[in-house]
């Protein structure tokens, strides 16, 4: 029914559109897995259509820019579920963690390019803008260091068979295809071949879990000689995976407890189980000799079930642990969602115990305090362990008309509708502060982006002598964002009844007193000469995650309109240039204006030299502008807001907040691309990237009582509260090298292809903002993780040969080392520091992939394959003062062995796998 409404509504879009159409097929830069039937070694095509140019005469090696063309053989031969762990072992510039206990940036992981963010890489389907994720990257721990803030694509819901091949332009490019091109960009074009293709892939780690499924299929078939539509599909179902030990609290609390069900393992850091589909369409129909309609459409959906961090239900001592230089033996506390819950409510109508008073029935020192109490160990008597639990939705569609004149002038008219959501939910967990009538599963709310994007695309080829025409073009595109957040449970975002409790001691039948701090003999403690009132508190909102309040549900929209110009032409045959300028302009923010200009000269026909420079945006999303994550706490019975505030509050203001600016960018980049035979190319290519005003989150700012006073507003935060905010906080500085080898030739009869992939990425933070106070708006630790967490170096090498019916395919990953200061530092931060803690060294890291293939029966090809073969992990977290070793687990406190991302490769071990495919 989705399916069906959205496609009838996509049929209603007049379309005007500003992206070419790219897609076209093209051949790899690095040679893919040799098919099951490979043919004699040839020359790559020359006349691949590329991304990067508004020409259709261009091949790889006449692009002035460097560009990887995967094809759908190489993504197909990943035994991954998800796409981003596919492009990941194929191009060596693209960085995405594993995520495990990272909140929802689980269910959405944020890539990165060239070391930028998520929302900095334009992912395109077929040439045209697909739309971004509904998740705004917020979760402050490390995982999504290179990504945090960021609202970028989600390629998740992109399947491996519905794919002709992958181009990933690694340059600059948003006066050509619009904002958020910096970092470059990946496009994706779906496959419109005639056949049928059917796959079934089963998989495992070596060490028995993660057990993966697989099931895809293709269908393309002509529309007489005027056309033609195809269908893909995937279903997949992910398994569990387990890396940590389970936390020294659990291990004693089961062995005090034996009959008491404690989680085993406690919390669990690996990949999260999750099962969903992928759906893509891709249809034309010749309307006219030289014009067609076309279609293109993604649906998919997913549901990832991800534990979050275990909650003890008792205090125990007697824990050794090595802090890095010592022994030392501390008790482990139980969580504060097991401390008593006063239920028995000052009696109606008595003035020494007024209404919102409670008995203080814990104390033993007033035998009349007859009142009950509640613990969450009679529903979780061996603590708990909650499951985050995410649903992603998506549907993209996009309908066009396009033609071609006699005089070779070319239209491209498009609408694109497309809607992402992300269903936020949780079991296991408990609502403090309701007590005994306390949900144990809540809804969060939805997130949800919507976005239609119109678009118009001409060219024309103008004869003015050169060695070929001046391919000229000019565009338009309309946009509009929308951002909503949708109201969760009453009880996963609110304030029970038992969330402060201001206690009372019954001194006499009927008469009572305020419950005040005592020693061990019974007496006051003093305070500054005054006694100190008991007040028990219960956090609010659900353990573990906060819905969505109604104060903060709502919807966003941003409006934007562009226009472009080009120009493309070899004014010889030894050189070609291209220029390209772009403007446009937001609601939000008004306009901006790029351009980009690049050259190729052929020295020789072996050798040729390429350069562009340029500049670009990315413009702030709603989402960025507008999200507010808040949770309630207590502090000293005080309520208390921690989370990020949208920028136009007063209360983010207050901190140095503004309304965001787009990001801006100047690139450059040159390279040589040489040939000295037809079957050995080698291209080297070096880049600069610097982004003026980077949008990230802002480090964490605590209320003063002097800030209070200052900005009344910030009562409502509440005296100790936490508040961040999104900002244009910093600059950064990319600069990198990358280089590709291929080479063909032939071994015992059959072909061989060989490809070698180098890429170095030096990433900087730099000119820090500061607020109004003087404070660096954005932390050293996470300044050092910018330019850390991804290593800097990163090397790809793949060999595929084909003999007879049998193909090998081997691949060697090796990933340089990096570090941590938010997680894995060896010290605490100093205060007054002006250098980030010293933190550990992940060393680098070789991953050797091999398949081996058979085709029988002519349709049937049989795959046996490993991942990781020789079952590589990260190092494990060194003991040190911040994250000490606990002797009875063996790990963290909480259960930790490997870094929680999994570092650049993920921790889960070897992984093998089969596959059997039938191809007609």
């Amino acid at each position: 029914m989705i399916l069906r409404q959205s496609i009838s509504t996509l049929a209603l879009i007049a379309g005007l559109a500003a992206s070419p159409a790219i897609a076209a097929p093209a051949a790899p830069a690095a040679p893919a897995p040799v098919p099951p039937a490979a043919a004699e070694p040839q020359d790559a095509p020359s006349d691949i259509v590329v991304i990067g140019t508004r020409r259709t005469d261009r091949s790889i090696t006449d692009s002035a820019s460097p560009i990887d063309v995967i094809s759908s053989a190489e993504l197909a031969s990943q035994p991954a579920v998800n796409m981003l762990d596919a492009v990941r072992n194929l191009v060596p510039s693209f960085f995405v963690p594993q995520n495990t206990i990272s909140d929802a940036s689980t269910f959405v992981r944020a890539p990165s390019l060239r070391g930028l963010g998520a929302d900095q890489i334009l992912v395109m389907i077929n040439g045209k803008r697909y739309n971004r994720s509904a998740l705004v990257n917020v979760y402050t721990g490390a995982d999504t260091a290179l990504s945090f803030g960021s609202q970028g694509s989600d390629i998740g819901n992109i399947p491996a068979i519905a794919i002709g091949n992958l181009q990933v332009l690694r340059d600059g490019a948003t006066a050509q295809y619009g904002a958020d091109a910096l970092a470059g960009v990946l496009n994706y074009s779906i496959r419109k071949d005639v056949g049928f293709e059917a796959q079934a892939l089963y998989g495992q780690t070596y060490r028995g879990d993660g057990e993966s499924k697989i099931f895809s299929g293709y269908g393309g078939l002509k529309i007489g000689d005027r056309g033609f539509v195809s269908l893909a599909g995937e279903y997949y179902d992910q398994g569990q995976t387990s890396r940590g030990v389970t936390r020294a609290s659990a291990i004693t609390i089961q062995a005090n407890n034996p009959s008491v069900a404690v989680p085993n393992p406690a919390q669990i850091w690996g990949t999260s189980p999750g099962h969903g589909y992928k759906l893509f369409a891709n249809a034309a129909l010749d309307v006219g000799a030289q014009s067609q309609i076309y279609f293109t459409g993604n649906l998919a959906h997913s549901e990832t079930d991800q534990s979050f961090n275990y909650r003890p239900s008792q205090t125990n001592g007697g824990f050794v642990r090595n802090n890095g230089t010592t022994n030392e033996t501390v008790s482990l506390s139980r969580n504060g969602a097991f401390n008593p819950i006063f239920t028995t409510a000052c009696p109606a109508g008595n003035a020494s115990c007024p209404t919102g008073g409670f008995v203080n029935s814990a104390s033993t020192l007033f035998p009349l305090n007859n009142g009950a109490t509640f613990s969450f160990a009679s529903i979780y008597p061996g603590g708990f362990t909650p499951r985050f639990i995410g649903k992603v939705d998506q549907i993209y569609g996009t309908l066009g008309f396009k033609g071609k004149a006699d005089s070779g002038f070319t239209y491209d008219l498009s609408g694109t509708l497309s809607r992402n959501s992300l269903d936020l939910s949780m079991t296991n967990s408990l609502s403090a502060s309701y007590g005994p009538q306390s949900q144990t599963s809540f809804q969060f709310g939805k997130l949800i982006q919507s976005e239609i994007t119109l678009n118009a695309d001409f060219t024309y080829p103008l004869e003015v002598g050169f060695d070929s025409p001046i391919v000229l073009s000019a565009g338009s595109e309309y946009r509009r964002e929308r951002y909503e957040k949708t109201t969760g449970d009453l009880q996963s975002y609110g304030a029970g009844p038992y969330a402060s409790q201001p206690l009372y001691d019954q001194i006499a039948p009927g008469v009572y007193q305020r419950a005040v701090v005592r020693d061990a003999t019974g007496a006051p403690v003093l305070l500054n000469g005054a006694v100190q009132p008991v007040t028990a508190t219960q956090s609010p909102a659900a353990s573990g995650y906060g819905g969505t309040s109604p104060n903060f549900a709502g919807v966003s929209t941003q409006k934007s309109y562009a226009f472009y110009v080009g120009a493309e032409t070899d004014i010889t045959k030894a050189l070609t240039v291209g220029f390209a300028g772009r403007y446009e302009n937001y609601n939000t923010f008004g306009g901006v204006v790029v351009g980009k200009a690049n050259a190729l000269f052929r020295v020789t026909d072996a050798v040729s030299l390429r350069a562009t420079v340029g500049n670009g945006f990315h413009a702030p999303s709603p989402g960025q502008n507008n999200t507010q994550v808040v949770t309630t706490n207590f502090l000293g019975g005080n309520q208390v807001q921690t989370g990020t505030y949208p920028t136009s509050s007063a209360i983010a203001q207050f901190y140095g907040a503004g309304l965001l600016k787009p990001e801006r960018s100047t690139n450059y980049g040159a390279g040589i691309v040489l040939k000295p035979t037809s079957a050995l190319s080698l291209t080297v290519d070096g880049y600069i990237i610097e982004i003026r005003n980077r949008i990230g989150i802002s480090q964490n700012f605590t209320v003063t009582p002097a800030n209070i006073t200052a900005l009344p507003a910030l009562a409502s935060v509440g005296l100790g509260g936490v508040v961040n905010y999104f900002t244009n906080g910093f600059d950064v500085s990319s600069k990198g090298i990358e280089a590709v080898a291929n080479y063909r030739t032939k071994l015992l009869g059959g072909p061989i292809n060989f490809t070698l992939a180098y890429s170095y990425n030096n990433l900087k933070a730099k000119n820090i903002k500061l607020t109004t106070t003087g404070q660096p708006l954005v932390s050293l630790q996470q300044q050092y993780n910018i330019a850390n967490l991804a290593p800097r170096h990163r090397i790809t090498a793949s060999a595929g040969w084909q003999i007879d019916d049998f193909s090998i395919n081997a691949r060697a990953n090796y990933f340089g080392e990096w570090s941590n200061a938010l997680e894995y530092n060896l010290v605490a931060p100093a205060a007054g520091a002006t250098t980030a803690p010293a933190s550990q060294i992940f060393g680098g890291k070789a991953l050797f992939d091999l398949d081996v293939s058979y085709t029988f029966a002519e349709h049937f090809t049989l795959t046996l394959g490993a991942n990781n073969l020789f079952n590589t992990y990260p190092d494990k977290i060194q003991a040190s003062a911040v994250n000490p070793i606990y002797a009875l687990s063996g790990g963290l406190n909480d259960g930790q062995v490997y870094p929680r991302s999994g570092g650049p490769f993920g921790m889960n071990g070897g992984f093998y796998y089969a596959r059997i495919r039938v191809k007609y």
